[in-house]
């Protein structure tokens, strides 16, 4: 089999919800890593993309209609590089990565765009057709994130527990605390802090130019999420599920925009259009899980992956773990017999205080551990996240 490497990888800034990167529409801000890559690789011939595969959670809005596709288009690929998009909740970006890999490695392609987009910004409300004739009852529904149009059956079988309430039960299914919950959620906004102190997020970020109605765009060139807090800031917070909750809005990730692309190629396109290897496409598995408890999905899924690679926990340099909530990142962690401080884990900070654009947040996982093994020297970095209705999602790289 082929080998599939990553020889690029660049992301937007994760805007807050409602805030700089909210005026953007989702195509348009899919477009920009892809045309940043463009930019970065003058050798490349673009006519060459065999697809361009990117991951999107809501496609409710103006990500409608094939976004990767969209994306390709207004990004100036030529016309007849085609784009599909794949939706696996959360793990919609980390899904298109694998799943370009895996082509690259039977040999059906060789020079591959992966990705993802989310703009929960401009997520759209939604309103079902009339089920009667001259009915005048009519719901609408936020398509932001979640459940919405519930079928009855699912309900009744497994309940459709919101987000923060599948926090709120991994939290008392596995006995993880509210002061263990915020001490992980500060300690991920101190090193993001410290990252962007240190211009690690540098290689890997682009600006977004944003335009305005009046006067010069606004560029934003870092991650706008990220905040300064305390544990005594953090202890102040009341439960987002009931008051007396464990998950608060600062132990969980953000509602955020942001989108992420990586060039992959086979050796020898590699060669051919003078780019150079950076990681390699190791593995990728999923596995499913009780939807009330899917932050816990990741544990499973780092098991199959290790298995299918035929590695140890102990071999991963880098452990990018997607923080939905502070209490699923502790329950898989602990699980898989990680400190709750081991500092492989998010050395950059993770979703809690970098921001959680659901699309893209998986191939920006892949992303960051890219160029934190590069950084570093590691050799090995794992990704993993969890999924809404009860999934986990893993991938394996290799620096090269």
């Amino acid at each position: 089999m082929e080998e599939a490497y990553i020889c690029d990888a660049i992301r937007t800034p994760f805007g807050r919800y409602g805030g700089a990167l909210s005026t953007v529409r989702a195509d348009d801000l899919a477009a920009l890593p892809i045309k940043a890559l463009i930019e970065r690789n003058p050798k490349v011939d673009w006519s060459a993309i065999d697809d361009v595969i990117y991951g999107c959670a809501n496609q409710a809005g103006e990500d409608n209609r094939n976004v990767a596709r969209m994306a390709a288009l207004l990004a100036g690929l030529p016309v007849d590089v085609p784009g599909s998009t794949v939706n696996r909740l959360c793990g919609s970006g980390l899904d298109a990565l694998g799943t370009a890999a895996r082509a690259i490695k039977t040999g059906e392609t060789s020079l591959m765009i992966a990705g993802g987009v989310e703009s929960m910004s401009r997520a759209p409300f939604v309103m079902g057709k009339a089920e009667t004739a001259f009915s005048r009852s009519a719901k609408i529904e936020d398509t932001t994130i979640g459940w919405r149009f519930v079928n009855p059956a699912m309900k009744a079988m497994y309940g459709v527990d919101s987000m923060p309430e599948t926090g709120e039960n991994v939290a008392a299914e596995f006995a993880i605390s509210r002061e263990d919950q915020d001490k992980f959620a500060l300690r991920s906004q101190m090193r993001a802090a410290a990252a962007q102190e240190a211009r690690r997020f540098d290689d890997e970020l682009i600006p977004a130019s944003v335009p305005q109605k009046k006067g010069e765009p606004v560029i934003v060139g870092k991650d706008e999420h990220p905040r300064a807090t305390s544990l005594e800031a953090l202890a102040k917070l009341k439960g987002v599920v009931r008051p007396d909750g464990t998950v608060t809005a600062g132990n969980s990730s953000g509602v955020n925009d942001g989108s992420c692309a990586l060039l992959l190629a086979n050796e020898r396109d590699a060669a051919r259009y003078g780019l150079t290897p950076r990681a390699r496409v190791v593995a990728m598995a999923t596995a499913g899980i009780a939807p009330r408890i899917m932050g816990f999905g990741p544990a499973q899924a780092v098991r199959k992956v290790l298995e299918r690679a035929r590695l140890t926990l102990d071999q991963m340099d880098v452990i990018e773990l997607n923080e939905a909530f502070a209490s699923q990142a502790l329950a898989v962690t602990r699980s898989l017999g990680l400190a709750d401080d081991d500092a492989r884990v998010n050395p950059n900070g993770g979703a809690i205080a970098l921001g959680h654009p659901l699309g893209a947040s998986g191939a920006r996982l892949a992303t960051t551990a890219t160029y934190q093994l590069a950084r570093t020297g590691g050799r090995y970095a794992l990704c993993t996240m969890c999924i809404g209705v009860g999934q986990g999602i893993a991938v394996v790289i290799e620096r090269v």
